[in-house]
């Protein structure tokens, strides 16, 4: 059996909210007037060493404006900017029974944090109060575009390790992408993959979190 933590972080994107990439191309397509296929590749394609445009993003490398202004240059158009990223960043949904255990954590004074691969503008956007269990719910937040370091990156787990004030070992962190949890692992957390609400239950109660 593992060790209790002194503190717990979660991923946000498919552990706590889901999202979905083809409905961000989607609907930023029908803003800009081309098609999902373009979009993607504006954003998500590499082109030879050099990371994609939303990979940079997230990562602190690049702001908003840059983002539009290769957007626009890429396809060729000029919508309007905040009606494209109005339509790019309105791709989650609650992931209730995570939620759940979230909120019966903080409950029971349990400490908690996010650390997640994210960018400004989707970050601005699900903390806006349309999810309040994120603005409540929580002790720290570790986010890529802040810290200028992306799972499974070194930097963002040691950063995540000061801010819980505890050894590696005493942090848990679940995340639904393997290398990210690997990238865990390799600096001493205690790290699970995130598969279903109820193996998390699984995994926390194993921990006597729950």
């Amino acid at each position: 059996m593992s060790a209790q933590p002194v503190f717990c972080y979660f991923d946000l994107g498919n552990v706590l909210l889901s999202f979905s990439h083809d409905r961000m191309c989607k609907q930023m397509a029908e803003v800009a007037g081309v098609s999902a296929e373009l979009v993607r590749h504006a954003l998500f394609e590499t082109a030879g060493s050099t990371r994609s445009v939303q990979w940079r993003f997230e990562r602190g490398d690049l702001n908003v404006l840059a983002v539009y202004d290769h957007f626009c240059e890429t396809l060729g158009v000029e919508p309007n900017r905040d009606e494209l990223f109005a339509a790019g960043r309105d791709i989650f949904e609650v992931i209730e029974e995570s939620v759940a255990i979230v909120e019966q954590l903080a409950a029971a004074g349990h400490r908690l944090g996010i650390m997640s691969n994210t960018n400004t503008l989707d970050w601005e956007f699900v903390t806006s109060g349309r999810y309040p269990f994120l603005n409540n719910a929580f002790e720290q937040y570790v986010l890529s575009f802040e810290v200028r370091s992306m799972k499974p990156e070194p930097a963002i787990y040691a950063h995540a390790v000061k801010l819980a004030g505890a050894e590696p070992g005493q942090v848990f962190f679940t995340d639904d992408r393997q290398e990210n949890v690997d990238g865990a692992l390799a600096v001493g957390l205690d790290a699970t993959l995130f598969t279903t609400p109820a193996k998390l239950r699984e995994d926390l109660i194993m921990r006597g979190v729950l």
